[in-house]
């Protein structure tokens, strides 16, 4: 059996163990990482060290010179397996990141589930059904009681028309006839005047009579006209 397999099987006997938490996984794999880098960084020292002491006894110590380039591949060897190394414990450490981040994004999803579980224990479509009614008849109710308040309140203005302006047209010709009588006419001299000898009319002081007369009615009726007019 293998080194390898015989570290597997013998591992077996540790899985009673509680597994480490993935922080603890990832602080063991960064502080590898530098460890490792560490060592790269050691190993490319050495490099350029055997070969400036394979340069330098290359032509006077041959056999030097070639103990320089041995060493100097074997240390390339190792921080090559090193270079590979990194590469693998790069990759573990970001699957073990994003294997994190995925069980804490599924925790707080099951933890957001179960609170609304919980809120929605509580709740029946019946009811809400029930409510959604209520409301609405009672948003009806209220428009319907914001209409009746709108309208125009009549409070007994239930009235003849025909009443009301025949009324209206008395009172207009009350308004008149105290107009009328409210008009001065020319007042008759008291004291009586001189006789005059009697003489018969002729033809032309019947004429001018008849003339005075005939103008004296235009201008009464002049005046009915007017008076009738500013009335109405």
């Amino acid at each position: 059996m293998s080194k390898l397999g015989k570290f597997f099987k013998g591992g077996g006997l540790s899985r009673s163990r509680a597994a480490p938490s993935p922080q603890e996984a990832l602080a063991r794999l960064r502080e590898t990482e530098e460890m490792l880098s560490k060592k790269q960084e050691y190993l490319e020292n050495r490099i350029q060290r055997e070969l400036s002491l394979a340069k330098k006894h290359g032509t006077q110590n041959k056999r030097a010179a070639l103990q320089a380039l041995k060493r100097k591949k074997r240390f390339e060897k190792q921080l090559t397996q090193i270079d590979g190394t990194l590469s693998t414990i790069e990759f573990q450490r970001e699957a073990l990141e994003n294997s994190h981040t995925n069980t804490e994004v599924l925790r707080n999803m099951g933890f957001a589930a179960k609170a609304m579980k919980a809120a929605h224990e509580n709740m029946d479509l019946n009811k809400i059904d029930d409510l959604m009614q209520e409301i609405t008849e009672q948003q009806d109710i209220a428009q319907e009681i914001s209409e009746a308040i709108s309208q125009r309140a009549g409070f007994g203005d239930d009235f003849d028309e025909d009443e009301l302006m025949a009324e209206l047209e008395e009172l207009e010709q009350e308004e008149l006839n105290k107009k009328m009588t409210n008009i001065r006419l020319p007042s008759v001299p008291s004291t009586s005047l001189p006789a005059q000898p009697a003489r018969v009319p002729s033809m032309s002081s019947t004429h001018r009579s008849r003339a005075a007369s005939s103008r004296r009615s235009e201008e009464e009726e002049d005046d009915i006209k007017q008076l009738a007019a500013w009335a109405t």
